[in-house]
């Protein structure tokens, strides 16, 4: 029996085992299993693969995409420039760390985007943001990582209406978890009054379908996306990298 599965901590918010599970039914793939195992340390990580020599491949969401690095045995291109991973194919025994995120945010990013998207927000500053930091160097799209509080790296939530990154940005990605199910009236700390058509609004989360971000936005014109599409995409790129030969 081939085995995959989620690995993370708290993972009542994963849709994996079900997406996996009737992929293999509606399919007919005999012989594979989609389990989650919530670990509440990384370090629980080596005893997990040793109870479970059957591991053909793993996904790895909040808060493992950075910690697991150390831990695998390989990394390929992307995933090493990027410094997250989200999806381990183990073979040949050895772990090797990829990250679909990248395939499943840009295929879902590019038909929405208009010539006024030439700046960004990118809230949040865990593993899921690097996969998209990634992707707008890749398109050409300037941006600012925005956080609660200051660094080298991000301004504050506080700071940011007064900055040209306000000012210029016409696309704001959340990665946060601000807003996930159940803390659905949660949602990052914007001046949402300044919000006009000309914005785009993703969110990579997508259980709310539509979160209190989101909803913000529309309310004000605003064209929105969801993370659901993301989902399905870097799972199906998940599935050919474990089953690449």
């Amino acid at each position: 029996m081939k085995q995959f599965g989620l690995i993370g901590y708290p993972l009542s918010h994963s849709f994996s085992k079900g997406y996996f599970t009737r992929k293999f039914e509606t399919e007919q793939i005999a012989d594979c299993v989609y389990d989650v195992y919530p670990i509440e340390q990384i370090a629980m990580f080596d005893a997990l693969c040793q109870q479970h020599p059957d591991f053909v491949g793993l996904n790895v969401t909040i808060p493992y995409k950075e910690q697991v690095i150390p831990m695998l045995d390989e990394l390929d291109d992307e995933a090493r420039q990027v410094g997250a991973v989200n999806t381990i194919l183990f073979r040949d025994g050895k772990k090797t760390g990829y990250n679909s995120d990248i395939y499943g945010f840009e295929q879902s990013l590019r038909p929405l985007l208009g010539p006024q998207h030439t700046f960004a927000l990118i809230l949040g500053t865990g593993g899921a943001s690097k996969a998209v930091e990634y992707v707008l160097k890749k398109l050409g799209i300037a941006y600012q990582y925005v956080s609660r509080t200051r660094s080298e790296k991000s301004v504050s939530y506080e700071e940011l209406p007064t900055t040209d990154a306000w000012t210029n940005a016409r696309l704001i990605v959340n990665t946060t978890p601000l807003g996930m199910y159940p803390d659905v009236e949660e949602c990052p700390p914007l001046p949402y009054d300044n919000i006009n058509g000309e914005y785009l609004m993703y969110d990579l989360i997508y259980n709310p379908e539509e979160t209190r971000f989101l909803r913000e936005g529309s309310s004000r014109g605003a064209q929105t996306k969801n993370g659901l599409d993301m989902l399905y995409l870097q799972a199906e790129r998940s599935w050919q990298i474990w089953n690449a030969r």
